[in-house]
Parts: C-alpha cells; structure tokens; sequence
C-alpha cells in the first residue's frame, strides 16, 4: 500500500512543474511567503482532485469539477477542506446553532424544564413527556397546570427556538436587535432643510420634497421654514422631517387629525421612516443594508427581550435555577462545568431521561474546548466571528465524525489564536492525524512548524518568483536547508524585528472605565505617535477595546458617525489627534466585479494608459469591464457563464466568446509594454510593477500595495476571494494613498494575518514609516515578531471569557 500521496508535474497558476511526495497519515505543513503557491497546491490541486476522484468513484458526472493542471497525483484520499471564508453570514446563526449544541439544550430544556404556571404563579413541573420533540412546528398540546387548572401549552424544542414562532420574540421576531434611525448621521443640524441638512438627499430630491413638506404643515396648522437650521426647528417640524405624517411620533401633536391624503396635499413619509422601509424592503441584500447602515440606521438592542431573542414564556423556563438564555451567555468552559454538575442535581427519575441528551452535549462541548474557543457563548453571533475562529469551530466537527483515511486541508487554522493556545490546537491536529488521517495545513506560525511531521517549503519569492519547492523534510532538515527563508527564521539566521526603542509618549488617549462585554471597568493608556500593540489570549476583550469603544467613538467624535460605543466612562486625548482610521477585516465588498484593481483605484490610471495608447480611437470606459463598450457582451465582462445545475450548485465556465478574457477582440488588440488589458489582469501586484514603472500614477498605487505585503496578489482576483487579512492590507494601501494632514490615529485588527514572518517584516517597516511621520498606530495583535517590534504594549486577560477583561500591564515591551 502506498504510504504517500505523490504529485508529479503540477503548473496550476504559479507552480513551476513542481513533483513532490507527501507521507499518509502524518501532519504536513505547507509553508512559504504569501502568494508562493501554498493554496494552489494545497486546495486548487490537492482537494480538489481528491473530491473530482471520489466523486467519480461513485459514478457521479464530474464534468463541472474540472481536473487540475497536473501530469498525476496518487496516492489521494477523499478530502475535506476547512478553509478562512465565512459559510455563514445570517443574523440569525449563532455559535449554538452552528455547533448544534444549542440544539440539545432546546431538547434539554423542554424535557425537564420548570416554568411558572401565568394563572397562579406556581412552578409546573416537568411532565416528562418523550417524542414532543419531533416536529418542532407542530402546535403544542395544551395541558392544566397542576395547581390551579389553568391551561398551559406543553414545552417542545420549538418554544425555545428563536427561529420559530413559538419561540422567537415577536417585537424582532427572534433577531435580537432592531433597527432605529440615529439622527446624527441623517441629518446636519447647522443646515436649513432647502440647504442640504438631509444628509442622503440631493438637489432635485430636496427640491421635490419641500412643498410637500409646507402642504403637511399647512394641513396641520403650523408653518414650516425650510431656511431654518435643523437644529432651530420645533419638535413637531423635526418629528414630521424625521418620521412623516403617519408615524406614532408626529401623530402624538394632532391625535384627532387625520393624515392628508395623497402627497401633494402632504402625505410626506418622512426621511427615517423612508430608510428604515427600504431597509425592511430588500432584507436580502446586505450589501444595501450595509448602506443604509452607514447613512442613518443603527441597531440597539430589542426593547423586549432584551437582546434575549426569545419570548418572556420560554424565558422564565428553567432547569436547576439556570434559564436557556443565562445557559446561552456562558463561556463554554463555564457550560461545561454546569453540564459536569448536572449529574448530581439531578434525581433518578430525570438523570435517566437526559443522561443521553447531557452525555452529547458534554462532548460537543469539550470538542470546542479542545480546539481552543473556551471563551465563546453559545448565542455570539456567527458573523462576527473572526475566520480564524470560524474555522475552529468546524475543527472542532470534525473531531466528532471518526472518520479515518481521510486527507484534511486546513487554512491557517491559528489565525486569531495567542500563542498560549496554539499548543491546544496542535493537539487537535495531532489527535486528527492519530485517527488514520493526513492532515495538511497552510501555515506560518513557527511553533506549529516546529510541531509538524513533515514540512514543504515553498517559494522563493511570491507569484511568479514561487511555486518551486524550496525546502522539504523535517522541521530540522528545513531549517537547516540553505536558500529557504522559512528555514532561516526556524533557524534563528533571520532574527525578528526589534523595537525601535520609542518607549512611552507625552501626548496619549486615556480610556476611562471600559466595562463592555468582559472588560471589568479598564482604564487603558495609549501613547501617541508611538506603534502599540494589544495582545491577550483570544477572547480576552482586544477587539471590544480597540473596536467596539475606541473604535466608534473615533467615529462618532470625528465624522458623527457610526453606531454608538459600548460601555465606558469617557476617553480623553482627543485633541492630539485630527483624524482616525479604522482598518478591520471585514470584506472591501460582497461583488465580484470588484476586485484588487477597481478597490485600489489602480485600475481607472491603467485605463488611461490605454486609452492613449489607442491614439483616440477607444476612450477609458471602453477599457472597463463594468460598463457597456468595450467588454465582451456575452458574459457582460464577467469572463465567465453561470450554468445552473438541476439539483447541485450553480457552475461558471469560462465564455465561450471572449475565452475568459472578458473584452472585445478591438480592446484587447491595444497593447502597453506587449501586454493587453486582460493580461494586466491577470498579473500580480508585483508583475504589474514591472509594466507600469514608468508611469508615476500607476506605479505609486501599486507600489504601496506590494509594501504591505499584496505584491503576490492578482489584479484581477474578485474581492469576494480574498481573505480578511487581505481585505484589511488592500484598505491599509488604500488609506496611505490618501492626503493626510495633521495626526491621524490607525486602528488595524491583525494585519498580519496570512502573512510570512518574512512578509510581517515588510508590513511592520509600513506601520514604522507612519510612526516616523507623525501618526499613531494601534493594532490587536497575536504575532510575537509585531508584539517585540511594538513601542508599548497593552497586554488583557488573564484568560478569555469571564477570566478575561482585566489589564494585566501596559509598557514597553520586554521590561
């Protein structure tokens, strides 16, 4: 039996013909600077031609799973990727949901659950009922409270489903928030209405709109003047803008009249109440919600529930005094030990209809511990975790399934993990290995290097200087192999960076008394003009520190914008600074027509080099693929075709007319330095440099691309691709592109994500350069080569979750 799987001639995208063997049944690590080759290798030859050959075993047509460039590969197992992309983006997942877990304490809770009965207050035991839990839909059976008769529905799972009527709160029908207009993003109260004080209303909407505003007045009774500053008016004149004639708000000031009847006698809307029904509208686009977002709305919590989700019945149901919402707001380490003590509150009757339902629950549990999310509650939402713990929790799945011979492809699962924790998840990995399976992972993180069986290198360089095997064999060979920048780093041949020596600052902001969340009234020090760092274990509080109050309170104090900050007594130092920029690892956009090029503004100054380069015959538009003109109509510049498949999932395929290309035959005949618009394209960041350097306008874009480590990165490549950590790098050279004046405050969730130590180098050389000028940087952090280079540290913790939240030092790093 081969013990190895064997690629022979692979030259998918950048690899070089490269011809490898990987052993079976041991962890592999595929390592190298970003955009080496790593991902072609592992996902886009690798997995996908493990799933192409099981599918094909089984007789399934495979015609739509294309077969990798590659001479053969043997050898292969059937493959499972865990990759950084989120699966799942909707308001309503929760970790619970997506783990299951909560699942069975909704089964938990509807078994032995205690409820007070609403006619006489007393508690209603458990009716022990089996099978209510089959179809959570079905109407529960009515029942009478024992004490006094009253008629009570029976518990199911349903009653405790926040995605079910029976047990979602009717007031955000089980999302936990709603959406309310924040006034000072809609509106400028320095400006008259006729003057542009609507915020989201140009000159011809504002002009339409104000007699309609002075017929609702005139309705009324009152007068309205449209030259009067917002802030001036009267609170009937600011509800009936806000809100319109039929809203509880302005219905308030004349509850006996009736609202006019058509809009040109002044039926007007009002601006609120027109955003927040176009909101509702188009629920599934998030894309325009997210805008919406940004001019006006903001989400509070329900009024209700509480943020609970769920109906008052289902939570005053509890089990040993702990409702399903105090359950859901547990770390996991602290739900694990109530489920560990359930045993003994339990009498013999009861242990014996949950034992089944706990000893699951007890498992799936520890599988998330073991992966390293402790720290998580089970009703967190899913988007907003971060890639890295997205992927530990279908780490954690997998533990569950037992299956063996299985070839597991993992996408830097130590994203967003400290160093502490990184030994937990080798573990795990080890414990996947153990079963009887491969187990490849892409990584960069040293200490998982040094843990691996079997280490490839690949590289030199990224894009077309990689896709070769630099290095392969032990952690020890590697490091010793000569030419392999990994190795140099396992070595020690490389040191890592060291801090500039900057120390502690006279200006800084104060944060006073930060109490969101986990954070236990911290008082935090940040000195300006200096690169400073928050580290802590994951969960510790970092992000609902530097984003959720730092974060939005810049915003607010600097635009008057974004939601309010959570939970603190004030911030002081605001006067150092003139701006703040927050860069975080949400995606740049959900379409795919945007891509690395149109994001960075790169690609309108390319457009005009060919255009010139037509000698008037073409302008710029005919040059993008956006625009009707010069792309191909076809695929309307898409490049591809989307064939929907009867039963399986929607397939592109390259078009037929352009061949991918994306434009028509006349565009693509102009050509700049032997290369045409597709080609561009195509090129990497650090291609492109090579053809546009002699043009400061394009050069300039790119170049600031490729300092933040996107040099490897294809013009092309849809912004729905990237990972998080580009995502932020692509925003960072954006934002150094713009004009700064004064002192600006940078805000950047762990820039490093994804990147070599060699590349880290490079990113943190982009940060000191904004140091020197004058600006603050602050990132949260994990990477140990950005905790040493730092100037201060602010270190939380000690723990994550409840044992998290409390400052454990701030100075500068090493002391």
């Amino acid at each position: 039996m081969d013990d190895c799987i064997r690629v022979t001639g692979a030259r998918l995208h950048n690899l070089r013909n490269v011809s490898l063997s990987l052993p079976k049944n041991k962890l592999v690590v595929l390592t190298g600077l970003s955009g080496s080759g790593k991902s072609t290798l592992a996902f886009d030859t690798l997995h996908r031609e493990g799933q192409r050959q099981y599918l094909e075993s089984l007789g399934m047509v495979t015609g739509f799973v294309s077969k990798p460039a590659v001479d053969s590969i043997t050898g292969l197992s059937p493959s499972i990727s865990v990759d950084q992309h989120h699966t799942n983006r909707s308001p309503r997942s929760t970790v619970g949901t997506v783990t299951e877990v909560f699942t069975y304490l909704r089964l938990l809770w509807s078994r032995i659950g205690i409820r007070p009965c609403p006619g006489c207050g007393k508690d209603i035991p458990p009716s022990y009922a089996d099978g209510t839990e089959a179809d959570e839909d079905a109407e529960a059976e009515q029942r009478p409270c024992p004490h006094c008769s009253t008629p009570v529905p029976e518990l199911v799972m349903g009653s405790f489903s926040f995605n079910k009527p029976a047990g979602a709160c009717p007031a955000c029908t089980g999302l936990g928030e709603v959406i309310r207009p924040d006034v000072l993003r809609l509106v400028d109260d320095g400006k008259p209405v006729a003057r542009g004080a609507v915020r989201g209303w140009n000159a011809k909407y504002t002009d339409w709109s104000l007699p309609v505003l002075r017929a609702a007045a005139a309705h009324y009774g009152f007068t309205f003047d449209t030259g009067t500053p917002f802030g001036e008016l009267g609170d009937i004149q600011k509800d009936l803008l806000l809100h319109g004639v039929e809203s509880p708000e302005f219905r308030r000031h004349f509850p006996d009249t009736e609202p006019p009847a058509t809009v040109t006698a002044g039926r007007f809307e009002g601006v609120a109440t027109a955003l927040l029904r176009r909101y509702s509208d188009r629920a599934d686009d998030p894309d325009y919600r997210e805008r919406a977002e940004r001019q006006g709305l903001v989400k509070q919590p329900c009024g209700e529930c509480g943020g609970t989700r769920l109906r008052a019945e289902a939570r005053a149901v509890t089990v040993h005094g702990l409702t399903v919402v105090e359950a859901t707001r547990l770390p996991l380490t602290d739900l694990g030990t109530w489920l560990t003590g359930l045993r003994e509150r339990s009498d013999g009757e009861e242990w014996l209809l949950v034992e089944p339902v706990v000893a699951d629950l007890e498992e799936r549990v520890r599988r998330l511990l073991d992966v390293g999310v402790g720290y998580l509650t089970l009703g967190q939402a899913t988007p907003s975790l971060s890639a890295g713990e997205t992927q530990r929790l279908r780490l954690a799945a997998l533990l569950g399934s037992g299956l063996t011979g299985v070839l597991y492809v993992l996408d830097e699962p130590t994203i967003g993990l400290h160093p502490s924790d990184t030994a937990r998840l080798v573990g795990v990995l080890r414990r996947l290995r153990d079963l009887g399976n491969t187990v490849l992972v892409i990584e960069h993180d040293l200490d998982v290097l040094k843990a691996a069986d079997h280490v490839v290198d690949v590289g030199p360089g990224a894009g077309r200087d990689g896709g070769r095997i630099v290095a392969e064999g032990t952690p020890e060979e590697v490091a010793a192999t000569e030419g392999s920048v990994t190795g140099a780093y396992l070595s020690g041949r490389l040191p890592a960076p060291r801090s500039r020596g900057r120390g502690d600052g006279d200006a800084a902001l104060l944060i006073r008394g930060a109490r969101a969340h986990n954070l236990k009234d911290v008082t935090v020090r940040i000195p300006l003009r200096r690169l400073v760092t928050v580290t802590g274990p994951s969960g510790s509080g970092k992000s609902t520190l530097v984003l959720d109050i730092l974060g939005r309170a810049a915003r607010r104090h600097f635009h008057r914008a974004g939601e309010p900050p959570a939970e603190h007594d004030g911030i002081d130092g605001w006067e150092h600074l003139s701006k703040a920029v927050l860069i975080d690892q949400q995606p740049i956009s959900r379409v795919p027509r945007s891509n690395a090029a149109t994001y960075s503004d790169v690609f309108t100054p390319i457009r005009e080099v060919f255009a010139a380069r037509s000698q008037g015959r073409l302008t710029a538009g005919h040059f993008s693929f956006n625009v009707p003109g010069g792309r191909c109509e076809r695929c309307e510049g898409a490049g591809v075709l989307t064939v929907h498949m009867h039963f399986l999932p929607a397939v592109e395929v390259r078009c037929p007319s352009c061949k991918g290309r994306r434009f028509r035959p006349e565009v693509l005949a102009v050509r700049h330095e032997g290369h045409d618009i597709a080609e561009v394209l195509r090129a990497t960041v650090d291609e492109a440099l090579t053809v546009f350097e002699d043009i400061p306008q394009v050069a300039t874009r790119l170049k600031r691309m490729a300092d933040v480590g996107l040099g490897y990165l294809p013009l092309g490549q849809p912004a729905t691709t990237l990972s998080g950590g580009e995502a932020q790098r692509l925003k960072l050279a954006k934002e150094l592109g713009r004009r700064t004046t004064g002192r600006a405050l940078y805000l950047l969730d762990e820039p490093t994500t994804g990147l070599h130590s060699a590349d880290t180098a490079r990113l943190l050389d982009v940060l000191q350069r904004l140091v020197d000028a004058g600006h603050s940087v602050v990132t949260i952090e994990h990477n140990t080569d950005v905790v040493h280079a730092s100037d201060w540290l602010i270190d939380l913790g000690p723990e994550g979750g409840a044992g998290g939240g409390r400052l454990v030092a701030q100075r500068v790093p090493g002391i």
